[in-house]
C-alpha cells in the first residue's frame, strides 16, 4: 500500500507487458552493432502439456531470464529465444483416445503455454518462436541425420529396449517404474529391437576436452564425463574349449592387472 492506495501488480504487469510486446522491446535485430559482444542464452524446450507450466519450468527460466536482462544493462547484443519440444507420446496417446488430431491439441497446449510464460514477463524475443514439430524446423533435424549416415556415424544395431505392447513404442527407463510404463500403468517388457545408433564414443575425446573450456559447474562437467562415458583399458580374448562354432571370447576391462584371479565369464542373454 502506497499512499492508502493498493498496488495493483496485475493491471500495471499487464500494461508493460503490452508495452513489451508492441515495441518488441527483446527482439534481436537482425543487423546488429557487430562492435559489441554477443550473448546467447537457450532455455531448454519445455514439452507442452495440456496441464500447463509446472513450477520446474519458471524455476530455470528465470535464472537466465536475470542474466540476459543483465548482459542487456552491459551492452551485450542478447539473443534469447524459445521454442516448443512438442513431438511426444502423451500427445499421440491423447489423439488415440480422443480422436482429435495431434496438431490441435499441440497448438492449443502451445498457445497456453505462451501466454503463461508471457505473463510471467519473461524477456523471451518472440519473433524467433519455434516448434520441433514446424516442417521447416525438422527438415534440419532430418538434414544433420543424413549428413550423419553418410559418414558412417549413424547404423542400426540390436539393442535392448523397454517396449510397451499397450502404448506400441520404446521407452525411456525414466519411464518406466516398476516394470509399467509411468504413463496408463501398462505393462513393459525387456526386448532386442533393431534400433538407429548414433556413435557418440567417436567424439568422445573432443567432448571431454572441450568441456575443458566451459565456464560450467564442476557437478556438470562430472555429469557430463560420466555420460561420455569414456572408459581406459585393454581388450582380452579367452579361449573356449567345447564352445562350437565359438572358439573365443574377447571381453573389454578397466582393470587388465586382476586377470589373474578370473574364474568364470557371464555372457550375456542378448549376445550375439
Amino acid at each position: 500500500v502506497v499512499s492508502g492506495v493498493a498496488y495493483d501488480h496485475r493491471r500495471i504487469e499487464k500494461h508493460w507487458q503490452q508495452f513489451w510486446a508492441q515495441n518488441e522491446v527483446f527482439r534481436t535485430p537482425d543487423k546488429v552493432d557487430t562492435t559489441r559482444p554477443k550473448f546467447y542464452a537457450l532455455d531448454m524446450f519445455p514439452y507442452p502439456s495440456g496441464a500447463g507450466l509446472h513450477v520446474g519450468h519458471p524455476e530455470g527460466y528465470t535464472a537466465t531470464d536475470i542474466i540476459t536482462r543483465y548482459k542487456r544493462l552491459k551492452g551485450f547484443n542478447v539473443l534469447h529465444p524459445m521454442g516448443w519440444d512438442a513431438f511426444g507420446l502423451p500427445a499421440e496417446q491423447y489423439a488415440l483416445q480422443t480422436g482429435t488430431h495431434p496438431a490441435v491439441t499441440t497448438e492449443r497446449n502451445i498457445n497456453r503455454f505462451r501466454s503463461q510464460l508471457q505473463s510471467l514477463g519473461f524477456s523471451y524475443d518472440w519473433s524467433r518462436e519455434l516448434s520441433t514439430t514446424d516442417p521447416d524446423y525438422y527438415r534440419w533435424t532430418q538434414w544433420i541425420f543424413l549428413r550423419l549416415f553418410e559418414k558412417g556415424l549413424a547404423y542400426q544395431a540390436d539393442v535392448p529396449v523397454n517396449w510397451c505392447p499397450a502404448l506400441g513404442t520404446v521407452l525411456a527407463n525414466e519411464e518406466v517404474i516398476d516394470g509399467k510404463s509411468e504413463r496408463g500403468g501398462f505393462p513393459v517388457e525387456r526386448r532386442p529391437m533393431r534400433q538407429w545408433v548414433l556413435k557418440i564414443t567417436e567424439y568422445a575425446e573432443r567432448l571431454l576436452d572441450d568441456l575443458e573450456d566451459l565456464d560450467w559447474p564442476e557437478s556438470i562437467k562430472e555429469m557430463q564425463r560420466n555420460w561420455i562415458g569414456k572408459s581406459q583399458g585393454a581388450e582380452l580374448t579367452f579361449s573356449v574349449d567345447g564352445g562350437g562354432d565359438i572358439d573365443s571370447l574377447t571381453v573389454f576391462t578397466t582393470r587388465p592387472e586382476t586377470v589373474s584371479g578370473v574364474s568364470y565369464l557371464c555372457v550375456a542373454p542378448e549376445f550375439d
